[in-house]
């Protein structure tokens, strides 16, 4: 037998390296792969089943494991890619959504989650990227925002809320990590100019099948009001673009450039937002004050023209005409909102002032303190209402918080960019004029690129001080 197992046919005959050696990482890469196949393959009728049949909800899984290859590939470009493509995203977004356990989910929480692990994965490869002025603006209103969903009796909602407010923090830590220089902040607003193209194009679409009286434009958004303020961001940006456009741009880029900025205000007037358009005006006054007065005038035409749009006049001039549904046609819109405001504030008991009810209690609790709610559920209509009534005072100073200490970060920029500093302080100043009156918390596709910008600005401003020379020590008794 010895003999025979020494002719040379039998010794060629080797083992495969599979079988002496089964657990070298590409074979169990390959074998938990196949496991996955199976398991889809498998699971597959259910799925379709569950998702009724819809080709859109069916395609999610696959979509959203796409994503997760994408994002252990290449982090940055993950960012900029839903960052790129997010704005045009809702509709679709929302045909992939599905009842489970009673919660609506779909792909775009899987995104949501992407977004957070994202940031998460950025902060442990490069932890000091971000110093502790960034992080101390946000950590004091998310952590009483952590102890909203803990006190609020509404776990499902207030949790999703909450993770919202995460994905916000998220994307400002990405727009942090993008950013190194000026080159790459033109970079990220650019890309943020670029986002808009689809919301822009898809704009004629909305308009050619809806235009009415009563339409208001929304475009790829859910709502009217998140096409208005994202608007008021890229609007923001895009001019601050054409402003500081390197003198070798031709003559044609420019005339390009204003005139999508003339486009993108005429949609932001079809929008019939009507916070959004004070929050504009106001940016541009204050800019033609600061920078340059020829603004004024031209403000003062376009406001004049505008008054011939169909439908913007009477939404300036007749407030009887109710923002959301017809149930309060019997007050103006801000007759209504503080009628709510005052129901609700006074519902609440006076303990509740320092920590409120609860993270979502408004929203749910609306339906039994304000007597024209008509069996449905409203939203506070103004950020700091509902930070008082869920987070108490505690919650609405870490707010203004939040936004103060952000403004005195950005605040460096004036040494090198005084129009960025102006741009960005203005961004989170229209953030904080619509938070009087909107829901401004619930609108994630608005809040990711607000964010953003914010968060590449700080980025900036923080190598502007990183650049700065630091003075000598004088030794002891040698001062003049």
């Amino acid at each position: 037998m010895v003999a025979l197992l020494k002719k040379p046919a039998l010794q060629s005959l080797k083992m495969p390296d599979v079988v002496r050696h089964p657990f070298r990482l590409a074979y169990v890469m390959v074998a938990l792969a196949l496991c996955v196949a199976l398991v889809l393959g498998a699971a597959t009728p259910v799925l379709v089943d569950l998702m009724n049949g819809s080709i859109a909800k069916v395609m999610a899984l696959p979509a959203a494991m796409l994503f997760g290859l994408l994002l252990i590939y290449d982090r940055k470009l993950t960012l900029l890619l839903i960052v790129a493509l997010r704005a045009g995203a809702d509709n679709v977004l929302e045909l992939t959504r599905f009842s489970l356990g009673g919660y609506m989910v779909g792909i775009g929480g899987v995104i949501n989650a992407i977004v957070i692990l994202l940031a998460i994965l950025l902060i442990f490869e490069r932890p000091k990227v971000m110093p502790r002025p960034a992080y101390m603006a946000w950590v004091p209103f998310l952590l009483i925002t952590a102890v909203g969903v803990v006190h609020s009796p509404f776990v499902g909602e207030s949790v999703r809320l909450f993770l919202q407010q995460l994905s916000y923090f998220s994307l400002f830590i990405g727009g942090y990590y993008c950013v190194r220089d000026q080159v790459d902040f033109r970079f990220c607003l650019k890309l943020m100019v670029w986002s808009s193209l689809i919301p822009v194009l898809y704009a004629f679409v909305d308009i050619a099948l809806h235009f009415n009286g009563e339409f208001r434009l929304r475009s790829t958004f859910a709502h009217p009001n998140i096409m208005a303020f994202y608007l008021t961001v890229i609007i923001t940006v895009a001019f601050y673009l054409l402003k500081t456009m390197p003198t070798k741009n031709t003559l044609g880029t420019r005339t390009v450039l204003v005139g999508y900025l003339l486009l993108m205000l005429l949609m932001l007037l079809l929008t019939k937002t009507r916070s959004a358009w004070g929050a504009t005006a106001t940016g541009f006054a204050v800019y033609a004050l600061l920078f340059d007065r020829r603004f004024l005038a031209y403000m003062l035409v376009m406001g004049v023209i505008a008054l011939f749009i169909p439908g913007v006049g009477d939404r300036i001039l007749d407030l009887g005409q109710g923002n959301e549904v017809a149930t309060y046609a019997t007050l103006n819109s801000f007759a209504w909102r503080v009628y709510l405001w005052e129901s609700g504030l006074s519902w609440m008991s006076p303990m509740n002032y320092l920590w409120g009810q609860g993270l979502q209690t408004f929203y749910e609790n609306s339906i039994n303190f304000f007597p024209l709610a008509g069996n449905i559920k409203w939203g506070a209509h103004s950020v700091y209402v509902q930070l008082l009534f869920e987070l108490g005072a505690i919650g609405l100073l870490a707010f203004l918080w939040q936004s103060l200490s952000l403004v005195k970060q950005l605040w460096a920029l004036v040494r090198i960019d005084k129009l960025a500093a102006f741009s960005l302080i203005v961004i989170i100043a229209n953030f904080l004029i619509c938070s009087v009156s909107d829901n401004m918390f619930y609108y994630l596709s608005y809040n990711w690129y607000l964010w953003f910008v914010i968060g590449a600005g700080c980025a900036l401003g923080r190598s502007v001080v990183l650049a700065q020379p630091k003075k000598a020590a004088v030794p002891p008794g040698t001062e003049h």
